[in-house]
């Protein structure tokens, strides 16, 4: 497989578990998206809210260095939040493009200027193309998560792409 092609096929498994994401949660209102069903707490928006962190961290933190200032401060629970559901799909939607414009600009095999602070996952992703699998994986992940979380929520199963 070329390069090219294998990038097309990274950013397409990306996309694809973006969506699940999003798929997976339409339909719930406000309180649906911020009720915690777990005894952990987190809520299904806070989960977005983190998914949108995630690509910050990793595309622009880590990959490129350096990322701008976040519009609003933390100080919410973990995986909770405060703000609404467009606001928090606007921060993961933006969030998607700009690590989608890193991918498109950068080789895969280009290496971070930054560093995750922690071990395994420092070494693991030691170039972009590593990076990109770690957010498919964490993005995957987390879509399971919020899958057995909307059937709690509403008996809904089998929802997103597949």
């Amino acid at each position: 497989m070329n390069v090219d092609t294998e990038k097309a096929v990274l950013s397409e498994f990306l996309a694809y578990q973006r969506a699940s994401v999003r798929a997976i949660l339409v339909g719930l209102d406000r309180t649906a998206l911020s009720a915690s069903v777990l005894p952990s707490g987190w809520t299904p928006l806070g989960l977005v809210e983190h998914l949108g962190h995630a690509e910050r961290h990793w595309f622009q933190e880590v990959f490129r260095g350096s990322a701008e200032a976040l519009p609003w401060p933390d100080g919410h629970a973990p995986l909770t939040t405060p703000r609404s559901p467009a606001q928090v799909f606007r921060f993961y939607d933006d969030q998607c493009r700009v690590s989608d414009a890193v991918i498109a600009e950068s080789a895969l095999t280009a290496t971070p200027v930054g560093r995750h602070p922690s071990e395994p996952l420092g070494s693991q992703t030691r170039d972009l193309r590593r990076i990109i699998l770690h957010v498919i994986e964490e993005t995957a992940r987390h879509a399971g998560h919020l899958d057995a979380v909307r059937e709690l929520i509403d008996g809904r199963t089998g929802l997103g792409p597949r």
